[in-house]
């Protein structure tokens, strides 16, 4: 086996789209949008901690778009891979289940800018932070 398929660290590049913040209900957050340009492959990492009510919920979504500020639509689930990345804390609260976990989504779609955006409710704030995996460079390693 070629020693480049065993190399992720030079074949990724992780983008902090939304640092972490309490996000509030009053109509969450949107994380900035991330140019793919160079990358074929897209994970979206969504993670949030203690979330202080068990009736809390946050809805998770991406969305992507051809221009870097604006026409940014919600991407449909058939250009989502892995399922059940909503992200919600009306559990049991257990560290790594329903509390400080980390969900992630990959995007299949082809526009050139993606973003995730987290809208909280039945809680008063939940810290939350969304970063952007690109992967599969047209040109490695990458920096």
């Amino acid at each position: 086996m070629s020693k480049i398929f065993r190399d992720l660290h030079n074949n990724i590049k992780i983008i902090r789209s939304l640092s972490p913040k309490a996000v509030t209900t009053d109509g969450g957050e949107t994380g900035v949008g991330v140019d793919r340009k160079g990358y074929q492959a897209v994970e979206l990492a969504f993670a949030y901690g203690s979330i202080t009510t068990t009736t809390g919920v946050v809805t998770a979504t991406v969305e992507h778009s051809d221009a870097e500020t604006t026409g940014f639509a919600t991407v449909t689930a058939a250009l989502l891979l892995g399922s059940g990345f909503g992200l919600t804390s009306a559990a049991t609260r257990t560290s790594g289940v329903s509390k400080n976990v980390t969900k992630r989504v990959g995007y299949r779609g082809y526009k050139r800018y993606v973003r995730g955006k987290v809208v909280p409710t039945g809680t008063a704030a939940a810290p939350m932070a969304i970063d952007v995996i690109l992967g599969a460079p047209d040109i490695a390693a990458t920096d």
